[in-house]
């Protein structure tokens, strides 16, 4: 049985650069516009989330409050969970088709040319 070496050396040829590209100033800018979007909203949401958790195991009282008939604050609020969930996503990815993937197929068209050539 052989051990594969441990050569640091990296490999001779047309090979790709993947620790320059992942430096270059176009993935520095495909990664702080991702970070930008991503990092607040999931502050927002988590919070959002907390708050909530927090009202129904201490806040009973108005989380059981009726709106109208058997729908209460704390239903409503639950409900709410499941549409900023969604609504998220839908922002994320009309974000990232007008934002991030016109970079992202920058950056790989010009990969697969250096890989080819």
């Amino acid at each position: 049985m052989s051990i594969p070496s441990a050569d640091p050396s990296p490999p001779t040829g047309g090979g790709i650069d993947y620790v320059a590209v992942e430096q270059s100033p176009r993935f520095v800018e495909l990664k702080q516009r991702h970070r930008s979007f991503v990092w607040p909203l999931a502050v927002v949401f988590l919070v959002w989330y907390f708050v909530y958790v927090l009202l129904s195991s201490f806040a009973s009282d108005f989380m059981s409050t009726r709106v109208t008939g058997d729908i209460t604050i704390g239903l409503l609020l639950g409900l709410g969970q499941f549409v900023t969930t969604f609504a998220i996503t839908m922002g994320y990815v009309a974000y990232a088709n007008r934002r991030l993937d016109p970079v992202s197929s920058e950056i790989r068209t010009d990969l697969e040319r250096r890989d080819v050539a």
